[in-house]
């Protein structure tokens, strides 16, 4: 457990760069759709949110998700903790039960008119590319950590299970809002199973209705069964506008300044 907790830096660190420079090299040798902001400009700011985030919690918040994991599970607390269970199956359904929660959450961040001003920093980026998957408002950041807090609390998680679940789902974030695309049938097979970037980019169109659908982020399958899956958008991959409507200036969506007061315009 120790091990795990000294090395879980490490771990998230070195799967986001390495994501990342798969992701960069894949977008540049087959973009899915053409760019239509300054990269430099929007990597900038995407990254520089990134950088932002990372700070405060560490400097806000007294301890991270895994340490809460190791703490629960020493001291006997949360579900998974009151049954009798074999390792690998509990490192796999606590992976299941936090994806799940964070769809849900994910769902009531759009449902929530202050919460929707938050997350709508995500949304308002006007291109879709690797660096999107990572753009979020430090408020919500916040937020999104306190829910996984009272989720671990709940649910007792190893902390191993915690730094999979962690690194699955800043790997599969990156993916899948990647300017990439996969092969037809390919897509089609994984995305049974798992979010593809086609499918989450109808997510982030300007159309209110796409705008509610495909909010998975790794597994695919919670939209699926809860109804609020779309396959393609109805303007194609190719011709839908990425973004929120009511925040098309560059100069507000794509600058740092402009993206932590988005909330309070």
């Amino acid at each position: 457990m120790n091990a795990v907790l000294n090395h879980e830096p490490t771990i998230r660190l070195t799967v986001f760069f390495g994501v990342l420079a798969v992701m960069t090299a894949w977008e540049i040798a087959a973009p899915r759709r053409p760019l239509t902001v300054s990269k430099a400009g929007r990597w900038a700011s995407n990254l520089g949110v990134v950088v932002l985030n990372t700070v405060l919690l560490r400097v806000l918040l007294p301890f991270t998700a895994v340490a809460l994991a190791a703490t629960a599970t020493e001291r006997g607390w949360g579900v998974v903790n009151q049954v009798s269970m074999p390792d690998a199956l509990e490192v796999l359904l606590a992976v299941i039960v936090m994806d799940a929660a964070i769809w849900l959450q994910h769902v009531v961040f759009h449902a929530v008119p202050v919460l929707w001003r938050l997350h709508r920093v995500h949304h308002a980026d006007l291109d879709y590319d690797v660096t999107t998957g990572a753009r979020f408002h430090p408020i919500e950041i916040g937020l999104s950590m306190l829910i996984k807090f009272a989720v671990i609390l709940v649910l007792g998680p190893a902390p191993t299970a915690v730094v999979l679940f962690e690194v699955l789902l800043n790997a599969m974030a990156m993916f899948n809002h990647g300017n990439v695309g996969l092969p037809t049938a390919v897509d089609r097979a994984l995305r049974t199973l798992l979010v593809t970037p086609d499918m989450h980019r109808v997510h982030h169109s300007v159309d209110v209705v796409e705008t509610n659908r495909n909010f998975g982020f790794n597994l695919s399958v919670w939209d699926r069964l809860f109804g609020t899956y779309k396959a393609e958008p109805d303007a194609g991959q190719l011709g839908m506008t990425i973004g929120v409507p009511d925040f098309r200036d560059e100069a507000q969506v794509e600058r740092l300044p402009g993206m932590l007061g988005m909330p309070f315009r």
